[in-house]
């Protein structure tokens, strides 16, 4: 069975913006049980493959979805609702 949890990307180089952006994302899906995995992505060719022309992004399953600052709450807790296993830790 392949693994349902969403693979999100933050998009950045290390800004103070970035790593809010990180760590949102991950209390987010700590607090709503879903077991998402979140990798920080620097490579700029990377970056550029999905479209991001501003830091900090998101991408979440190989789709940008953010780009040009830190998310809202409620953005977040969207993209992880989107997993079959939100609220399953719950």
């Amino acid at each position: 069975m392949p693994d349902a949890a969403p693979h999100i990307e933050v998009l950045g180089f290390d800004c103070g913006a970035c790593r809010k952006t990180h760590r949102l994302l991950v209390a987010a899906a700590e607090r709503l049980g879903v077991p998402a995995r979140i990798d920080k992505v620097s490579d700029p060719a990377r970056i550029a493959a999905l479209g991001a022309l501003r830091v900090p992004g998101v991408a979440v399953n190989g789709r940008l979805v953010s780009q040009g600052g830190v998310p809202d709450a409620r953005s977040i807790a969207a993209w992880l609702a989107t997993s079959p296993n939100a609220g399953a830790g719950s």
